[in-house]
């Protein structure tokens, strides 16, 4: 298949991007990666959606293969949805799918609020719409994990020791059940790692998945779902961070939404079971061509 890279400007730099597959009668699949501050490579899993339209990554401002420009001040929710209509202006994306995964769906829903013209349809994978609910559910999340685990977690962030060796060690309990259940991890996972921006992630979201006090800690749409008109699919694993009963509930809010749940894993679905997310983000986007 026909891919293509390049880079497109925005406000404070320029973002780099994929195209994969031809450009076809189909409106085209943007694709935004979770975080913040992480890359688009894990999800290039779904490069075999291309034999039927075109897929399009890019790698948000700051991290992956995009520009890295200094100042906390770029890195705010605003400024990402402003960046999202750059890259669709600037890539002819007149009609387009996007999907968004973790971090991807907050974008996404604060995009969609802004009522851009185009959007065909919307994939919410692995949500996270209510950064207060989310702190809700990984604290009923972490009650999981062995006592000693959840003690150490405890001491090393009410004594701001989030950068020790020991809550690093702690915290893979969690990413290991919630995260990514494969083992060993894919060496895509590992390679995205050191292609990820840390600054944007402490900034804007915490030290850790389940420890919020960046920007977004007060981020909540919720209430705002119903405002959303386009075909949409919500999913997520069994044993997502991002947990099926929250996830469901998000679903709910906008008619006729759609629901999925892979049974068999966690935050990372497109790896841990990549034919079968294929199959159900293929066919919902089939679906609403038609």
């Amino acid at each position: 298949m026909n891919v293509t890279e390049g880079l497109v400007e925005v406000t404070g730099g320029n973002v780099w991007y994929r195209r994969i597959g031809e450009a076809k009668d189909q409106a085209p699949l943007l694709i935004l990666h979770g975080g913040p501050g992480n890359s688009h490579l894990p999800l290039e899993a779904l490069d075999p959606l291309a034999r039927e339209r075109e897929v399009i990554y890019y790698d948000q401002l700051g991290s992956g293969y995009s520009d890295r420009p200094d100042g906390e001040d770029l890195w705010t929710l605003d400024r990402f949805v402003l960046e999202l209509g750059e890259v669709r202006e600037a890539l002819g994306l007149k009609e387009v799918h996007i999907l968004g995964h973790s971090w991807g769906t907050t974008l996404l829903a604060a995009y969609l609020l802004t009522n851009p013209e185009g959007m065909k349809s919307a994939v919410f994978s692995s949500p996270c719409l209510s950064a207060p609910r989310w702190a809700e559910d990984q604290a009923v999340l972490l009650k999981e994990l062995p006592a000693e685990t959840q003690g150490t977690i405890l001491k090393c962030e009410a004594e701001g020791l989030t950068d020790s060796k020991e809550y690093k060690a702690a915290i893979k309990e969690y990413y290991s059940r919630y995260v990514c259940r494969l083992d060993p991890w894919p060496g895509v996972m590992q390679k995205a790692t050191k292609l990820s921006n840390s600054e944007i992630y402490q900034t804007m979201w915490g030290p850790s998945e389940f420890c919020v006090t960046g920007n977004l800690k007060e981020f909540n749409c919720v209430e705002d779902l119903h405002k959303i008109h386009v075909p949409s699919l919500f999913m997520c694993g069994r044993y997502d961070e991002a947990v099926p009963e929250t996830t469901l509930h998000y679903s709910r809010q906008i008619q006729g939404a759609e629901f999925h749940v892979f049974e068999e894993s966690s935050h990372t679905p497109y790896l841990e079971q990549t034919d079968e997310y294929l199959k159900v983000v293929g066919e919902f986007i089939n679906q609403t061509e038609k």
